[in-house]
């Protein structure tokens, strides 16, 4: 078996020359022109063919590193598996992140290429002066197409051969929580990864997807599916136009699509203007952050033969757990309504192993060490399976205290905290660094927000500590934000009120009102707790 992950879209060129691959929107490349919104597989594996050979001309061959500015969409996925057929490897950061931490990222993962627009080539030479690895700058420019036409009647490059254990991409997380770090896929990750997703969500050749984060996309040559590249912001995906989502989910006849808990709010509130329906997609994947129960009824109502599904996972694992809303809905009732003992997140993939422990912070070395929590015991959560990542790029204390030996398997600790009810569900209840300590008393994020999040003038909310007290900060509605002291006040009571609901929060005595709260550059979804605790703290 091949486990190049390009040798899936020489395949699919092979058994399905003429069948959809990419749909583009109408906009220049830097391949020039886009005449045609679509092509096939045959097409699109042509063009990596040509691309493969170029790079390889400029000295880019098996094991190579190749820092990737290119913009994501069509360009990103002709570049990525053009280096995958030359068993180079792509190295993926957020450029959401800021030049800073973009640049201290890149550097830390010494690419001998970067291939980007000219702009980005440019900003990248004065971050890599004197630095030695950095053997050649590839500036996708009028010059580069000109240079490429050189290799369109020449022999394509054909798909390397490589072993499960080679590696394949380095792919930065997002560093909500810490640096950005850098996680090594191998290619044979990346084929559990295919064969777990499609199996559980049963994705058929000639589906068609929109994906809204750039890196799913390259799993569908793998599915023999269309990708429907989305017209949006890639570094703010907040920022996304529902109505150009919409119109292309409805004209595209798009059939599953992912996205974070922030853009699907927009889409909901966008439906909910105009009662517009989705009757083509079958399948919502939401993930990212914890996607709020009342959103996944909102949203549900515009998906009259669709499902939405909540996996669960990170960088350093995917897939972990999924749900679907219509098991959501069953499970978070009474005392377990909309959060309020955490969010579910469902069952393990098959062939994935969870495992729920006591917390600490120290390095585990050895599975042997763990304290197992009993079921219903909120603990952290680590997982080990086939698509679990096994270290990150140059980073021996992080691998360290990320990683727990069992023989030749490895568990990965997610960095959360939840807990497995008796018919084996996995609950979320928030980032481990992230919950609160007060006294003898634990306060998770999940929880404890989930009650204030249902009042009427609440966006959303956030526990964080200040002065080691547990405090709620509030981002309220546009129109509800207090506009003088005595409205300030008011507001600070209903909160008191509704604090004293909740064992979980009725030692809460302190809120706080922010304009917009800080959040990940990769989802625009995830609260940055520990960055508005600063603030506020320094505030005081």
């Amino acid at each position: 078996m091949d486990l190049n992950a390009a040798s899936y879209l020489s395949k699919q060129a092979i058994i399905n020359p003429k069948g959809s691959a990419i749909i583009v929107p109408p906009k220049n490349s830097f391949l020039g022109k886009v005449q045609t919104k679509e092509l096939s597989f045959s097409e699109l594996d042509d063009k990596t063919g040509v691309l493969a050979s170029y790079f390889k001309a400029m000295g880019i061959l098996k094991g190579s590193r190749v820092l990737m500015m290119v913009k994501p969409g069509f360009d990103l996925i002709q570049v990525v598996f053009a280096l995958l057929k030359l068993g180079a490897i792509p190295i993926v950061i957020d450029p959401g992140m800021g030049m800073s931490r973009f640049f201290q990222s890149a550097a830390d993962a010494k690419a001998s290429f970067i291939i980007g627009g000219r702009i980005a080539i440019c900003l990248s030479k004065v971050y890599a002066k004197n630095k030695k690895h950095i053997k050649k700058f590839i500036s996708v420019d009028t010059t580069f197409r000109k240079e490429l036409l050189n290799f369109r009647n020449k022999e394509k490059e054909e798909v390397v051969p490589v072993k499960g254990e080679d590696l394949a991409a380095i792919l930065f997380t997002s560093g909500s929580t810490g640096p950005a770090k850098g996680v090594c896929y191998t290619h044979g990750m990346f084929s559990a990864q295919i064969e777990l997703i499609q199996k559980q969500y049963k994705i058929a050749p000639g589906e068609v997807d929109l994906p809204m984060l750039p890196v799913f996309a390259l799993f569908n040559p793998a599915f023999g599916t269309c990708t429907v590249v989305p017209d949006m912001n890639p570094s703010r995906p907040a920022s996304v136009n529902p109505r150009k989502i919409v119109t292309s989910i409805l004209e595209n006849k798009v059939t599953y699509s992912f996205g974070s808990p922030a853009i699907w709010s927009k889409i909901a509130s966008y439906c909910e203007a105009l009662n517009i329906q989705m009757p083509s997609l079958r399948r919502v994947m939401m993930a990212g952050a914890p996607a709020p129960q009342s959103l996944l009824i909102r949203l549900k109502k515009f998906l009259p033969n669709g499902e939405i599904h909540t996996p669960y996972g990170a960088t350093e694992a995917l897939p972990v757990t999924t749900i679907s809303a219509s098991e959501i809905f069953e499970k978070q009732v009474g005392l377990f309504n909309h959060g309020r003992k955490g969010i579910c997140v469902g069952r393990a993939f098959p062939s994935v192993g969870i495992k729920v422990i006591q917390v600490v912070n120290e390095a585990i070395e050895t599975i042997e060490a763990i304290q197992e929590c009993a079921v219903g015991e909120v603990g952290e959560i680590i997982v080990t399976g086939p698509s679990v990542t096994k270290f990150y790029d140059g980073l021996k204390e992080a691998t360290a205290i990320s990683k727990i030996h069992d023989g030749k398997n490895v568990w990965h600790r997610m960095g959360d905290v939840g807990w497995i009810d008796a018919d084996g569900f996995l609950w979320f209840c928030g980032r481990k660094v992230e919950r609160v300590v007060a006294g003898n008393k634990i306060f998770e994020t999940v929880c404890c927000e989930s009650v204030f999040n249902q009042m009427e003038f609440v966006a959303r909310s956030a526990l964080v500590a200040i002065d080691n007290k547990p405090c709620i900060v509030i981002e309220p509605v546009k129109e509800a934000f207090p506009k003088d002291d005595a409205a300030n006040q008011a507001l600070k009571k209903l909160l008191r009120q509704q604090a004293l609901s909740d064992p979980n929060t009725e030692l809460i005595k302190d809120f706080y009102f922010e304009q917009s709260f800080p959040v990940d550059v990769r989802h625009n979804a995830k609260i940055h707790r520990l960055s508005l605790a600063k603030k506020l703290s320094i505030s005081q």
